[in-house]
C-alpha cells in the first residue's frame, strides 16, 4: 500500500538520525525488526501524554490506553482511530497481525486479541518505533 509520506531508506535513516532516535529505530520501522523484550525505553513508562510514530510524528496512542501486559513491550488497548493499518503477517512460522503507521508505513509491532480491557486488544509495540509527547 502507498502511504501519504514516502521516503527512500537513506532519507529515513537521515531523519531518524536527526531526531536522535534509538539505534534500532531504522531496522524496526523500515524493515520490521523487533527489539528484545524488556529493553525498550517505553516498556515501563507511565507518564501522561501520547505516543507518536518516530518516523512521521503521527499520533498513535493515548497514554491512558497503555497497560502492563507483562510481555516485555509497551502494550495498548486502543489506537487512535485511523492511525494504524493492520496487515496479515505469516513470518517466523506464525500467523499474526502486523501494525504499521497509516501515515508513513512504519512497522510498529503487532496486535493480538488477548487484551484485558473491554476492547479485547493488545497492541504490542516496539519502543524504537515510538516517540512520547508529555501532556
Amino acid at each position: 500500500m502507498t502511504h501519504p509520506i514516502q521516503k527512500t531508506d537513506a532519507e529515513w535513516r537521515q531523519l531518524l538520525a536527526d531526531k536522535h532516535a534509538e539505534p534500532a529505530a531504522f531496522e524496526v520501522t523500515r524493515h520490521a525488526a523487533t527489539e528484545r523484550p524488556f529493553t525498550g525505553k517505553y516498556e515501563q513508562h507511565w507518564a501522561d501524554g501520547s505516543y507518536h510514530c518516530v518516523c512521521c510524528g503521527a499520533k498513535l496512542f493515548d497514554a491512558n490506553t497503555k497497560f502492563d501486559a507483562g510481555c516485555g513491550w509497551p502494550s495498548f488497548s486502543l489506537a487512535i482511530p485511523g492511525a494504524i493499518e493492520e496487515r496479515r503477517d505469516v513470518s517466523h512460522g506464525m500467523v499474526r497481525v502486523e501494525t504499521v503507521c497509516a501515515n508513513c508505513g512504519a512497522h510498529l509491532g503487532h496486535v493480538f486479541p488477548d487484551g484485558p480491557t473491554d476492547t479485547g486488544l493488545r497492541y504490542c509495540m516496539n519502543s524504537a518505533a515510538l516517540d512520547f509527547e508529555a501532556k
